[in-house]
């Protein structure tokens, strides 16, 4: 027989029971409606759809701020609109916390930002992810400065845990002002359609500043930092797909930087030959193709995480497996500008080459890129300091690297885009590839330039030249003669070749110089 409970023991326990269900129902039955009419959940159900069922633990769920003043005193609901605590994803340790919109519209208060500061202080002692629910309206003013030096330790912690654990944002409500930069100091930001919006000044402050009248969603919302800005790196329709997404993600990465990713084996072979390869890219240069079918074909089971996919488009970056193992796949999307490098493109580039070299995450880089974009606006805007921070990424990376270049790769593009010479360690190409300064076209009217103009028949002679130089220096052999490719394969054994390829360099290690940290380009 159970001992027997003393009946003080008894209403200690029920007392502690009555607080653990107020903290979990919040304060006022209306404020949940009003969540629930807003087409949102509450911060217990998303917790509950990004965690395993029954894993969750939660931290400190009956603390209260201290704050006095315009009736603050009169308001002291349990967990201070914010729900922190820890559980598991596929079975791997996760951090959470989530804005709790029904107590002080999740506003930051010290009560509030210290028991954050406590589970990102966890997660970063535990070598686990952060993942982080945002549904909140900024500082709570009536804590004033204290409110404030709240959102500071968390800057300064997102800082810490850069490169060290995975930190996910999930935008499920409003962000504005400075709050918004806690998740841009994170690895990924998702966004929902409709119910969430980041920006730094809302469009009342926009409309007297600017005279500019936009709508919350016009200003900030998740089409808008999916495709204009490059804020945020997935956007989908609804709470459960986004949380869905969220959990697939993490099972993609490690822990933290001291570890590898998971290896799942899906059953896909890894010698499978990819046949569709020689009818998904075309041998003509000139013709357009979509580099995602290659990408499908290469990768296990055709799944691929693309990351920023309506940002920067003519380059494609995301997460795949190839024989069970997580890969980075960076690659030049010809479908879109004809795959040229620019601003955007080399700035999504080597924010996700730095990402899969902090947390061990082979890269893959599939190249056919025509060169850097052209133009005034190019040059203007910074391409030359903007575009060297994807040098400067594939440079500094110290994961297995592996390159295929599939079509053109020409002039500098062609050395950024992860070439033997930057510290690729293995450089591959197809039977298709033309390695060169430049197009053979551009390339004649320049080296033969005064011979087409003083010939009888200058169109004529432009061609002779083409084809001469072609020839000469643009033929698919002519890096491989020189070392600068380590193969030249058939298309179909792709797949093979990478995975053979990724398998031995599985235990690389390169050591960088001794530094406090490098200075990229800005």
């Amino acid at each position: 027989m159970p001992p027997a409970i003393s009946e003080a023991l008894t209403a200690r326990l029920t007392e502690l029971e009555a607080h653990k269900e107020e903290a979990r129902n919040g304060p006022d039955p209306k404020a949940t409606e009003r969540q629930y009419a807003k087409g949102k959940l509450t911060a217990h159900e998303r917790i509950a759809l990004l965690l395993d069922k029954g894993s969750f633990s939660e931290v400190e769920p009956l603390r209260r701020h201290r704050a006095t003043g315009f009736g603050l005193e009169a308001k002291k609901p349990y967990g201070d609109g914010v729900i922190t605590g820890w559980g598991t994803v596929e079975g791997r340790t996760v951090f959470v916390y989530a804005h709790d919109f029904r107590i002080f519209g999740g506003a930051l208060g010290e009560a509030h930002a210290t028991k954050i500061h406590k589970i990102m202080d966890m997660a970063i002692a535990a070598g686990a992810p952060l993942v982080s629910l945002n549904d909140g309206a900024g500082a709570r003013i009536q804590e004033g400065v204290s409110a404030l030096a709240g959102y500071g330790g968390i800057f300064q912690r997102n800082t810490k845990a850069s490169g060290v654990i995975p930190q996910i944002s999930v935008m499920l409500g409003p962000c504005a002002g400075g709050a918004a930069y806690s998740p841009a100091l994170t690895d990924f930001i998702f966004m929902v359609r409709d119910i969430s919006q980041m920006f730094i000044t809302g469009p009342d402050v926009v409309r007297a500043v600017t005279g500019e009248e936009i709508t919350q969603n016009g200003l900030g919302g998740a089409d808008v930092h999916a495709g204009t800005s490059g804020v945020a790196h997935f956007v989908h329709d609804d709470e459960e797909t986004c949380l869905a997404e969220v959990r697939y993600l993490i099972s993609l990465l490690p822990p933290n930087n001291r570890e590898l990713p998971p290896r799942v084996l899906t059953g896909d072979p890894a010698d499978r030959l990819g046949d569709r390869l020689l009818e998904l890219v075309p041998a003509d240069g000139n013709r357009s193709y979509d580099i995602r079918g290659v990408i499908e074909e290469l990768v296990d089971d055709s799944e691929f995480m693309e990351v920023h996919a309506a940002w920067a488009q003519n380059i494609v970056c995301g997460l795949a497996r190839i024989d069970g193992h997580t890969v980075g796949i960076v690659a030049n999307q010809p479908a879109s500008t004809a795959g040229v490098l620019d601003i955007k493109a080399s700035e999504k580039g080597a924010r996700f080459v730095q990402f899969c070299d902090a947390f061990n995450i082979p890269l893959v880089t599939l190249v056919d890129v025509p060169g850097f974009l052209p133009g005034v606006d190019q040059e203007h805007e910074g391409i030359i300091r903007r575009g060297a921070k994807l040098l400067y990424a594939y440079c500094n990376a110290t994961v297995p690297r592996v390159s295929v270049v599939l079509r053109k790769a020409y002039g500098g593009a062609y050395i950024v885009m992860d070439s033997r010479s930057i510290g690729a360690d293995i450089a591959l190409a197809w039977p298709t590839n033309e390695i060169a300064v430049m197009g053979a076209e551009g390339a004649a009217n320049v080296v033969f330039r005064r011979e087409i103009a003083a010939a009888d028949d200058p169109e004529a002679m432009r061609r002779e030249r083409i084809a001469q130089y072609k020839e000469e220096l643009v033929h698919p052999y002519y890096a491989a003669e020189r070392g600068l490719v380590d193969d030249v394969i058939d298309p179909r054994d792709t797949r093979s070749v990478l995975a053979r390829s990724l398998s031995m360099l599985a235990a690389k290690h390169a050591d960088l110089p001794r530094r406090k940290h490098g200075n990229p380009p800005q």
